[in-house]
């Protein structure tokens, strides 16, 4: 059974429920009464026929009821913004809300079924609720800066994946090569494995190629050049001994290298545009806040730009705990009866960029604030 929903006459009208998919959606149109208008209609995103015939459709019953539509769509992903910015454009009403709330709204049939028809009603039905709460879809600039700082951490995401494939080879092949520098992939480290690799190489190469090189790519002098030099000789001495390497790992070293070097180059670009739009939006809302954060100890460029993008609009949250709870922050909370779990854990249902860039924060301003008890944590 169905809820039943009770509207004043002025607050009457057509609920269209669009469940939204990567290719193609589902719409259904309900009425003030909860009764649908004919079947779930197939929109079909590469169609330009298909999409005049949704508003075509909308239309006719706006007319045959006389009374105005309001066009629910999900929050998927991306997928989403298409739809929403056709129809907005076509002077519709739309709004997007997030998919849990029709994942637990009431089930109006016994039979379990789950597929994009059923779920285009849901929507429809979840559309006459008084009260629903819908999200603000962000601005151009919120947009931009939220996708490329979601890409540019999957990208040093599978950034690292690279670098641990490098250390997982370098510790079968030239173990001792790892502790040298401060890390592995310093430019001046992959230059010497591009053009060394193994430890016989090194070996073999000349003192002064090596010397100028570790000069040239490091710029710490002649001193630490030599100093370089001479421990990666007595590294690759002991390798020799202990290390074993084939024609597969100097292969895969290689080709590790030149993916990292190339997640480089688009991570260095993405923060470029980063700094480019910040540049071009110095007078906007949205830039001044990412100023704002920027003032918190520990926190830089790339925090307070990641923090904004998925925020969006703080006029969104009209409480400091809904902020909380969009970044998954709140406790879940677990109770039935006289049970009451005593195992709380955070939701984890918001934003997971937000909480990452809160817990590096969190980390950076624990380094800021000193011990003021007697003792140093740990000492007896």
């Amino acid at each position: 059974m169905s809820e039943q929903v009770i509207f004043n006459l002025d607050d009457l009208f057509i609920s269209v429920g669009i469940d939204v998919g990567a290719g193609f959606s589902w719409m259904s149109i309900a009425l003030p009464n909860q009764q649908f208008i004919g079947k779930p209609y197939k929109i079909m995103h590469n169609s330009m026929d298909s999409l005049s015939a949704t508003v075509s459709k909308i239309k006719e019953a706006e007319e045959l009821y006389s009374l105005e539509s309001h066009i629910f769509l999900e929050s998927t992903g991306i997928y989403h913004y298409p739809l929403f910015c056709c129809l907005r454009d076509k002077g519709f009403n739309v709004s997007v809300f997030n998919p849990i709330i029709t994942k637990n709204s009431t089930n109006m049939n016994i039979r379990k079924v789950h597929n994009d028809r059923f779920d285009s009603k849901k929507a429809a039905l979840v559309g006459l609720k008084p009260g629903l709460k819908v999200s603000l879809i962000p601005s151009d600039l919120a947009l931009n800066c939220r996708n490329l700082c979601r890409e540019y951490y999957d990208l040093m995401d599978n950034r690292s994946t690279y670098v641990n494939k490098l250390q997982g080879e370098l510790r079968m092949a030239f173990p001792q090569y790892l502790g040298i520098f401060s890390k592995v992939t310093v430019n001046t480290s992959l230059t010497l494995l591009e053009t060394y690799t193994s430890p016989s190489a090194f070996l073999e190469a000349d003192k002064q190629e090596m010397v100028d090189t570790i000069k040239s790519t490091a710029r710490f002098g002649l001193t630490y050049a030599l100093d370089k030099y001479n421990a990666i000789i007595q590294a690759a001495d002991e390798a020799m001994q202990f290390g074993y390497i084939i024609d597969s790992n100097i292969k895969r070293i290689r080709l590790y290298i030149s993916f990292i070097r190339r997640y480089d180059e688009k991570i260095k670009n993405i923060l470029d545009a980063l700094h480019e739009l910040a540049d071009d939006n110095e007078d906007t809302d949205f830039v001044k806040q990412i100023h704002l954060i920027e003032t918190f100890k520990g926190a830089g460029f790339l925090s307070a730009v990641s923090l904004m993008g998925e925020i969006g609009d703080f006029s969104a949250f009209s409480k400091p705990k809904r902020l909380f709870a969009y970044f998954g922050l709140n406790p879940a909370v677990k109770q039935s009866g006289k049970f009451e779990g005593t195992r709380i854990q955070m939701s984890k249902r918001g934003s997971a960029i937000a909480r990452r860039v809160i817990h590096t924060l969190a980390l950076q301003r624990h380094q800021y604030i000193p011990y003021r008890g007697s003792k140093k944590p740990g000492t007896a």
